[in-house]
C-alpha cells in the first residue's frame, strides 16, 4: 500500500503535504502546530491544552463555535486534540468542502488574535477546569499521565509537568500571557498541513495560497531544554496512589528509544508481544490463564524528542490485592528478561501491528493525520510509505537486544494505584446491586 504523497512549502514557512485519493468523495484537512506542552514554561502550564478550546472560539471572521456550526452544517466531522510534542486541528468534509475548511483554518491561524477576549479566555478557562475536575482529578486513575510524567522526567525536563496544567496556573494566566504564547507557536513557519482524499492538486494549491500564504511567519520560537536522558533509570522506583478505586491497576514504566529511531521498532514490537491484543503474553498469563487480572496491555508513548516510554498497563481483578499483582507482573516481565523471546512471537506482533497500520490507512483522516506527524517531527511525510517496511525488518535477534538493555530491574518506575480506605470492592458493590 503506498500513499501518493506532494509536498511543498510556502514562502511563509508552512509545510504542505498532500494525498490525492479518488476512491470515496471526501477529503481530509489536517493541520499540526509543533507545540505542546513541552513548550510551556514553569508557572504557565496547560497553555497547549487551552488553546486546543480557543482556537474554536472564533476569530476575526468567524464567531464563537461556528466553526463547528459551518463544518457540521456542511456534513463534516471536526475536532483538536494536544499532546507533549504539538497540537492538531482537523477536518473531514465532503469533497466540494475544501475550501470551506482551509478558510476556517487560515482564518484563525492569522486571525485569531484580534478575536481574543478577556471573557472568552475566562470562559475557556472555566470549561479546561472542569475538564480537568471530570477526567483527571475525579476520574479513576484519572491522574495517571502526570503522575507517571512526575515520576519518569526529572522536573527539569519539558516533560516533566501535566499536560493539562494546573489550576493555579490557568487562574493566573493572563490575556496578554495567552496572547504571546499564540503568536510564538500558532504561525506558519511553526505548522504543517496535510490534505488527503477526493481533490484535485492544482486546486488545492491554489487555495492554499489564497488563504494561508498571505499569513506571515512568526518571530522564532525559543529552544527547548535539553531533552536527552540517559537510555535506563539507573535505578528502580516506585509511587503508590491512594485513590478513589475499587481496584488496584499498575503502570509499570521503561525508558525506551526515541520515537522514529531504528531501535523504536524494536522497542513497538517488543510493546506488541507483551500486551498487544489477548494473544499477548500477559494478557494469556495474567488474564486468560491465572486470572490475576482484568486487563492487560502494553503501549509505548511514542515521543520523537529525547527518550521515548514503553507503558506496561494491568488491571487486577478484585480479589487481588497490589502486592500480589505488582509481584505477578514482575514475574512476566523478568521471565521476557532473562529468557527473550521467540522469532514466532516477533513475527505475529509484527503482522498484528501491519494490519493495523493498513487499517487505519484507509481512512482520509488517518492518513492526513500521520502525514502531517511524519512532516511535523522529520519534515518527511513519505515516511508513512517506509513503516511496513521498518517493521518487518525487525527481528528476533534486534528485540532481545532491546529486551537487555531496557527492561531490566534499573529500567522500571512502578506507579501503583490502590483503592482508598472506605472504597468498596467491586464485588461487595455488586453484592450490594443484586440486593437492592
Amino acid at each position: 500500500m503506498r500513499i501518493p504523497i506532494e509536498t511543498y512549502e510556502l514562502d511563509n514557512g508552512l509545510f504542505v503535504t498532500l494525498s490525492e485519493d479518488h476512491t470515496a468523495p471526501i477529503v481530509a484537512v489536517n493541520l499540526w502546530y509543533h507545540v505542546g506542552s513541552a513548550n510551556e514554561r514553569a508557572g504557565r502550564t496547560g497553555f497547549a491544552h487551552l488553546f486546543e478550546h480557543m482556537l474554536f472560539q472564533g476569530s476575526a471572521h468567524v464567531g464563537s463555535n461556528e466553526h463547528f456550526e459551518l463544518i457540521q452544517r456542511a456534513g463534516g466531522t471536526l475536532n483538536g486534540s494536544t499532546w507533549l510534542e504539538r497540537t492538531n486541528y482537523y477536518e473531514t468534509v465532503p469533497s466540494h468542502q475544501l475550501a470551506l475548511a482551509l478558510w476556517l483554518e487560515a482564518d484563525r491561524m492569522g486571525d485569531l488574535l484580534p478575536a481574543m477576549t478577556q471573557e472568552k479566555l475566562d470562559t475557556q478557562r472555566d470549561v479546561v477546569k472542569n475538564e480537568r475536575r471530570w477526567a483527571v482529578d475525579n476520574q479513576p486513575y484519572g491522574t495517571m499521565l502526570e503522575k507517571l510524567q512526575e515520576l519518569v522526567f526529572p522536573r527539569s525536563h519539558p516533560f516533566h509537568h501535566s499536560l493539562i496544567g494546573s489550576m493555579e496556573d490557568l487562574s493566573e494566566a493572563s490575556l496578554d500571557d495567552i496572547a504571546q504564547f499564540f503568536a510564538t507557536y500558532y504561525t506558519p513557519d511553526n505548522a504543517v498541513l496535510s490534505i488527503a482524499g477526493d481533490f484535485e492538486s492544482a486546486e488545492a494549491r491554489r487555495l492554499i495560497a489564497r488563504y494561508f500564504a498571505p499569513i506571515p511567519k512568526g518571530q522564532g520560537k525559543p529552544p527547548l531544554p535539553p531533552m536527552h536522558l540517559p537510555a535506563v533509570f539507573g535505578r528502580p522506583s516506585r509511587e503508590v496512589v491512594s485513590d478513589n478505586v475499587s481496584v488496584s491497576r499498575l503502570f509499570l514504566a521503561f525508558r525506551s528509544p526515541v520515537y522514529g529511531s531504528a531501535e523504536y521498532y524494536a522497542a513497538s514490537v517488543t510493546s506488541a508481544i507483551l500486551g498487544l491484543r489477548k494473544g499477548s503474553r500477559l494478557h494469556r498469563s495474567l488474564v486468560r490463564d491465572r486470572q490475576i487480572a482484568s486487563d492487560a496491555t502494553s503501549y509505548t508513548f511514542d515521543l520523537a524528542k529525547g527518550n521515548d516510554l514503553l507503558v506496561v498497563d494491568v488491571t487486577a481483578r478484585p480479589e487481588i490485592g497490589p502486592s500480589q499483582l505488582e509481584e505477578e507482573v514482575e514475574r512476566e516481565i523478568d521471565l521476557v528478561y532473562s529468557e527473550g523471546v521467540a522469532q514466532l512471537e516477533v513475527d505475529r506482533a509484527i503482522a498484528l501491528i501491519e494490519t493495523d497500520l493498513v487499517s487505519s490507512l484507509q481512512s482520509a483522516g488517518e492518513r492526513a493525520d500521520r502525514l502531517s506527524l511524519f512532516a511535523t517531527y522529520f519534515r518527511k511525510p513519505q515516511l508513512i510509505n517506509e513503516q511496513a517496511a521498518a517493521y518487518r525488518a525487525v527481528n528476533a535477534e534486534r528485540v532481545n537486544a532491546l529486551i537487555a538493555e531496557r527492561l531490566g530491574p534499573e529500567n522500571r518506575a512502578s506507579l501503583m494505584y490502590v483503592p482508598r480506605d472506605g472504597v468498596e470492592s467491586e464485588p461487595m458493590l455488586a453484592a450490594a446491586v443484586s440486593a437492592g
